[in-house]
């Protein structure tokens, strides 16, 4: 996966408590430099500088992160032409505490629809589908044979509003072969509560709680691509960063959002609004 090497001296001005500026940070020559080297060409680099910047400054958190990891984190989704911008779910960068440390990070974190994008390139799936089974819509679901029955909701209105009790997620090969599963919301809440430090919290902030069936979809799409999907070379290098930050001068992969080291809870009581959904994700 691409490396950044945070530990570049780079002289910026720095803020009150020590820490450069990304937006600063960025415009150095250093930053600029490790840019169009890893990207080869200026215009894409500049683009890069444009859209990493606008989008560290739609979410105020990132503000006090290395901006290193940043960067890392950035230059990963460039390298994988998916779009840091929120409105398109495509990857978010977001901030954590590394207790280890005593630094703020950010971490890559692949949406939902970065998966699809990224399932789609490979070219050889037929179909891909995902989504939230509403009460009342589920028949029967056969695990032993992957059959599944379910009459949706008509109304669109009504579906909406109705409360959710599982997911659903397939694929069919070009070549016919097919997988599907489903999951209880009981067995998707399990998942969330164990491999998420911040879901557990319960304080709001997290993807999981500003938007769960999102996040439980980007689950199904995960774990049925993972288990039984084929996987380009970038889509497994987005697979193994997922929700992981470089540690400084490495290469090596920390999965922070479920390790005790890192905590969303002291210093982040901004990330509601940071972290939004907006109509267009949904």
């Amino acid at each position: 996966m691409t490396s950044v090497n945070v530990n570049e001296k780079v002289t910026v001005p720095a803020k009150r408590n020590g820490t450069p500026k990304f937006s600063v940070m960025i415009q150095s020559d250093g930053y600029k430099n490790l840019i169009n080297n890893t990207l080869g060409d200026p215009k894409r680099a500049a683009g890069f500088i444009t859209a990493i910047t606008s989008a560290v400054a739609t979410n105020p958190a990132l503000t006090d992160c290395d901006p290193g990891t940043i960067l890392s984190a950035g230059l990963l989704g460039e390298t994988l032409q998916l779009s840091p911008s929120p409105q398109l779910g495509q990857y978010y960068l977001v901030p954590f505490n590394d207790r280890k440390l005593g630094r703020k990070v950010c971490t890559f974190q692949l949406g939902y629809k970065g998966y699809i994008q990224l399932a789609i390139r490979s070219g050889q799936y037929k179909k891909l589908n995902a989504m939230a089974i509403k009460e009342g819509e589920l028949i029967r679901y056969d695990p032993l044979n992957e059959e599944i029955e379910v009459q949706l909701i008509e109304d669109d209105a009504e579906r909406e509003a109705a409360p959710t009790i599982g997911y659903y997620a397939m694929f069919e090969y070009l070549n016919g072969f097919r997988k599907v599963i489903y999951w209880s919301k009981e067995k998707m809440e399990a998942h969330a509560l164990q491999y998420s430090q911040g879901y557990k919290a319960k304080k709001g902030y997290t993807f999981w709680e500003k938007s769960f069936d999102d996040m439980a979809i980007k689950t199904m799409l995960r774990q049925l691509i993972s288990k039984w999907g084929i996987m380009s070379i970038d889509f497994q290098k987005a697979y193994e960063a997922d929700m992981g930050v470089l540690r400084p001068g490495t290469d090596k992969i920390e999965y922070v959002d479920n390790d005790d080291s890192f905590n969303v809870e002291d210093d982040f009581e901004d990330l509601p609004a940071a972290f939004e959904v907006t109509e267009e994700e949904k």
